[in-house]
């Protein structure tokens, strides 16, 4: 009979207390597993290389509120600015690009996020890889990736396929803020986009046009002149002599209305004065002459942009992959750290149940030992034994948890996409993972070798005389 079954055999007879040591080491161990998917779920999410924008502008407040908003869609807009304020951007000769965003309504139906921009969006990189090749919304299979008309919406995949939209479908949104007023306009898919594995792929846009044509989106006369005031500087009475034409008119639309005329049409572009937008994705021009200059040109060029931001009083220029590396430093890194610890220590209490098993058994199993020894078992054939033992019950443990961490992922996978939005693969496996089944061998070692010494001192005579 060789020693491997033999310690099966004597794990048998022990059957409900191994099964509970096993299924402890199980446990850690897929809850590790779990993490470990999960954390590099994140981990790429927020990665250094996951955004293609040079800066974000947007209102001045929390950095971190308006990357989490405008890149990955989590959180509310800090507050809108000017339609002149974005166009004094996009005609600035340092920046190659501007692409004015509007992030605030939600689907009727999904409640996805929405994004009002324009074509522009779509034309550009949405991120780059890890060989910093950049990656570009693929042309979608049926309909189009570009927004033509005010009326115009392309989705992403997981909105498609969350909610059966395609190509002709049509929807209407949900004012940002509330959850019964919904907006009569309604949008016409012109297509879907391919997955990223980014924010996108849950996220309808719209037409900023569109967006700004809707019941509701203009902001009152006051408001918009006070928002001029702060970013330019300038007293009520020069905005109030600027948009002199565009407030009378207003005022003439706003007194009809109360007269119970038409008042403003809602498909009539709203004058300048009243558009807002909630931040700007920014694409310094850098050095397309050179392209070995290029990066180099547009990394200087957005520092320095950033620097002079940070003495306007109402804007910032944010570079997101900083903040970015900020969010999964200090937050991701901080909550996924926490749960390796803590799935770390549980496997160490589960190797500390496996040793109190085993050496708590010791005492009844001193005669089973006198009589193997007596029949010829050398003292290390005794050691190995036990050693055996412990080992079957941490790998095997562990190959359980395996088992059941990915089966977790499998179904906890699609919970966490509809609460989150965020794409985690069921059939995610990472590196780390191959790690554990070395750990637990040197857990078992460990663990067994105490109990495997007093097996090994077990003095023969005095066993059996007992």
């Amino acid at each position: 009979m060789s020693l491997l079954t033999i310690a099966w055999k004597s794990i048998r007879q022990r059957l409900l207390a191994s099964s509970l040591t096993g299924l402890s080491v199980a446990l850690g161990v897929a809850l590790m597993v779990a993490v470990l998917i999960i954390n590099g779920v994140f981990g790429r999410l927020f990665s250094q290389n996951s955004v293609g924008y040079d800066l974000v502008v947007g209102p001045k407040g929390s950095q971190w509120q308006l990357i989490l908003n405008t890149i990955y869609r989590v959180d509310i807009p800090i507050a809108k600015m000017p339609w002149r304020f974005y166009q004094q951007i996009a005609e600035r000769p340092d920046v190659g690009t501007a692409i004015p965003m509007a992030v605030s309504d939600t689907t009727e139906i999904g409640d996805f996020p929405s994004v009002a921009t324009t074509k522009e969006f779509f034309k550009v990189p949405y991120a780059y890889d890890d060989r910093g090749e950049p990656r570009h919304f693929a042309i979608p299979a049926e309909g189009h990736a570009f927004l033509r008309g005010p009326w115009d919406a392309v989705i992403g995949a997981e909105v498609a396929r969350r909610n059966g939209w395609g190509v002709g479908s049509t929807f209407r949104l949900r004012h940002a803020g509330t959850e019964t007023h919904i907006h009569e306009e309604e949008f016409t898919i012109q297509g879907v986009l391919a997955p990223t594995g980014t924010a996108n792929d849950r996220t309808v846009f719209v037409d900023l046009r569109g967006f700004f044509l809707i019941g509701g989106h203009d902001e009152p006369i006051e408001e918009a002149i006070a928002r001029e005031m702060e970013y330019f500087g300038e007293t009520e009475e020069q905005v109030r002599q600027r948009y002199a034409a565009e407030i009378a008119q207003m005022e003439l639309e706003a007194a009809a209305h109360a007269s119970g005329g038409e008042g403003h049409h809602h498909h009539q572009d709203p004058p300048d004065l009243i558009k807002g937008v909630s931040a700007i994705l920014v694409l310094m021009r850098g050095n397309p002459e050179r392209q070995e200059m290029h990066a180099l040109a547009r990394g200087a060029q957005a520092m320095h942009m950033a620097a002079e931001f940070r003495n306007r009083l109402a804007a910032q220029a944010v570079p997101p992959l900083q903040v970015i590396s900020q969010i999964r430093e200090r937050l991701i890194g901080n909550i996924n750290l926490a749960l390796l610890v803590l799935t770390v220590l549980i496997i160490a209490v589960s190797g500390v149940g496996i040793f109190v098993s085993i050496y708590n058994s010791m005492s009844d199993r001193r005669r089973e030992i006198a009589i193997l020894r007596a029949l010829g078992a050398r003292r290390s054939s005794v050691f190995s034994i036990i050693l055996l033992e412990s080992l079957i019950l941490c790998v095997g443990g562990g190959l359980l948890g395996l088992a059941l961490g990915h089966g977790l992922v499998f179904v906890a996978g699609p919970i966490i996409e509809s609460r989150s939005g965020y794409l985690i693969d069921p059939f995610a496996f990472e590196a780390a993972e191959l790690w554990l089944i070395p750990s637990l061998i040197a857990m078992a070692t460990l663990v067994g070798f105490l109990p495997g010494l007093t097996a090994y001192r077990t003095d023969v005579a005095a066993a059996l005389a007992e």
